[in-house]
């Protein structure tokens, strides 16, 4: 059964960096487009990077708010997804979670709707 689990997260101060981790089982991961999304309280539910299936291309997608601050991206040989975060900024803080597209969808995209897989989340905390 596949399995998404994120670790990573805590808090941080603002201008500071975290490296979020997606280790995937029960699939291997090069065979996925995945995204990485972020929940804050009473906020929907946002996509902030994604990745397309790598045995096709590796195209990376970024959200306007996070360009030139987030790195997506894989580790086929861990089957394992990161999203590198420098210049962490309080409103940063949220739920990040990886998402995987339904198998055989080469082109990755930000939309939750896209997504049938997710894992449980891990909570970045960006204060002084």
């Amino acid at each position: 059964q596949l399995q998404l689990v994120e670790s990573g997260g805590g808090l941080v101060q603002p201008g500071g960096s975290l490296r979020l981790s997606c280790a995937a089982s029960g699939a291997t991961l090069d065979y996925y487009a995945i995204a990485w999304f972020r929940q804050a309280p009473g906020k929907e539910r946002e996509g902030v990077s994604c990745i397309s299936r790598s045995r096709s291309d590796a195209s990376t997608l970024y959200a306007d708010s996070v360009k030139g601050r987030f790195t997506i991206s894989r580790d086929n040989a861990k089957n394992t997804v990161y999203l590198e975060m420098n210049s962490l900024k309080p409103e940063d803080t949220a739920v990040y979670y990886c998402a995987l597209r339904p198998h055989g969808f080469r082109q990755c995209k930000l939309q939750p709707s896209a997504h049938d897989r997710w894992g449980q989340g891990t909570q970045v905390t960006v204060s002084s």
